[in-house]
């Protein structure tokens, strides 16, 4: 039998009993549907989630910070087994392994490393003022190429630092407030602080208990955009400027190898390799942490989610499964003569076989075309109402809005109608194996 005159043959069979069809294929439909719909929606909680993790940094850089060591002691107080640091001559706790110079270069050996960026931060208090205004903003000593080959969005400017020169994050504006407002003055509004000069009065005291300040005039060359990251509310500053600062507030000369970087971000030059290289820098004894390790976490939830969605919709292909499975026993109960009569003439097993093998997958194929095309229109409608809602929810915190609830893939669809088509197949092995056994004598004999 040709191809062509056995599909001729399926599509006629299924056309003759049109009712019984369509309800088997309803039962396809409902599974196909709920496996689409309910795998889309964990796909597009991923998705959101994701985005919604924009601000938590750069997914190529790692954070690295000095490795340190526990001892454990019994006695002097702390009690048999207490965990305690044994302090150094030196001040510093033995086993502690600092970021000095040599580690820039332990670093930078790494492969897929393509940047080492030590950073600072002011060890003291300083005041920011512009105008009347004042605020108390977080402040880095960067290399000058830590800003200009970071992930950063300028509002404005450029991210080019040099001695007297900073970027400030966008919010940083927004942080300055009037020492001595007038009453029922309301807030200031944020000046534009681009290519303006700021003040910094770092503050200390002395042993006597005096206080001292010393003013530093800064000029801002460049903004960054908001990113709900540490940028919005901080300034940024050359790293060998910021060590003068410091060395006034604590009153002592910045020796790196003796007290090593507080913290070094490293780049990586793909996301892929981020893992790898965190694991190789925690393997020389540092602490390192990374965004991604959070992404890979959420990610590994979700598609846990997606299985369990797409396992809930299964179960509804299955009862379909049995329905087909039954409609083709009945089938093959009033085509007895039929399967007989078709043997009779030459029909072979493997023919009559493909037959009712043919007319149950395309159950299950018709099945799938329509649970495709419904499940995609139900998370077409559940994306639009559920962004809606997700939106007034948004506006009530001032977060931004997620843009997708409900995701379908382009995997999705096929995957799902492949799944219902060879479910059919499957439900229709037992019958087309008993019509392919059938004898023809027995079966032209049937009543």
């Amino acid at each position: 039998m040709r191809l062509f005159d056995l599909l001729a043959l399926i599509l006629e069979n299924l056309g003759r009993r049109k009712a019984r069809v369509a309800l088997t294929a309803i039962g396809v439909i409902i599974g196909t549907a709920a496996v689409v719909v309910l795998v889309s929606l964990a796909v597009g909680l991923q998705r959101s989630a994701t985005q919604q993790l924009g601000g938590i940094g750069d997914l190529k850089e790692i954070q690295v910070y000095p490795g340190y060591s526990e001892s454990m002691v019994g006695g002097g107080g702390g009690g048999p087994g207490s965990v305690v640091f044994e302090v150094a001559p030196g001040g510093q706790p033995p086993g502690i392994k600092l970021l000095t110079e040599d580690t820039l270069a332990e670093l930078a050996s790494l492969a897929h490393v393509v940047g080492i960026y030590p950073r600072d931060y002011l060890q003291g208090s300083a005041i920011l003022s512009f105008g009347k205004l004042e605020g108390y903003p977080s402040i880095f000593g960067v290399e000058p190429g830590y800003l200009a080959d970071g992930n950063f969005t300028l509002e404005g400017g450029v991210l080019d630092i040099d001695q007297g020169t900073v970027v400030v994050g966008e919010l940083v504006s927004q942080g300055l407030y009037d020492p001595r407002p007038r009453p029922g003055q309301g807030p200031p509004t944020p000046p534009e602080l681009l290519d303006q000069t700021i003040k910094l009065s770092l503050i200390k005291y002395t042993t006597e208990g005096t206080e001292a300040r010393r003013a530093i005039q800064l000029k801002v060359v460049g903004v960054i955009a908001e990113a709900r990251a540490e940028s919005d509310y901080s300034i940024y500053l050359p790293l060998e400027q910021l060590e003068g600062f410091n060395q006034w507030l604590t009153g002592r000369r910045v020796n790196r190898q003796r007290d090593g970087y507080p913290q070094i971000t490293v780049r990586v030059d793909e996301i892929g390799n981020v893992l790898d290289v965190t694991d190789q820098i925690v393997a020389l004894g540092y602490q390192a942490t990374t965004p991604q390790e959070i992404v890979q976490g959420i990610n590994s939830f979700f598609l846990i989610l997606q299985a369990i969605f797409g396992g809930v919709g299964a179960i509804s292909l299955l009862v379909a499964a049995i329905g087909i499975a039954n409609t083709m026993t009945t089938a093959i109960l009033e085509r007895t003569r039929e399967i007989g009569l078709m043997k009779a003439v030459g029909a072979t097993n493997r023919e009559v076989l493909a037959v009712f093998l043919g007319e149950a997958g395309g159950i299950g194929l018709l099945g799938g075309l329509g649970g495709v095309a419904l499940g995609w229109s139900a998370g077409q409608v559940i994306n639009v109402l559920a962004l809606a809602y997700l939106a007034g929810q948004a506006s009530q915190t001032g977060q931004p809005p997620p843009t997708v609830a409900v995701y379908t893939p382009l995997w999705l669809p096929v995957f799902a109608l492949l799944f219902a088509a060879i479910v059919g197949l499957l439900s229709g092995l037992y019958p087309a194996l008993r019509a392919a056994t059938l004898v023809p004598v027995t079966a032209l004999k049937y009543e």
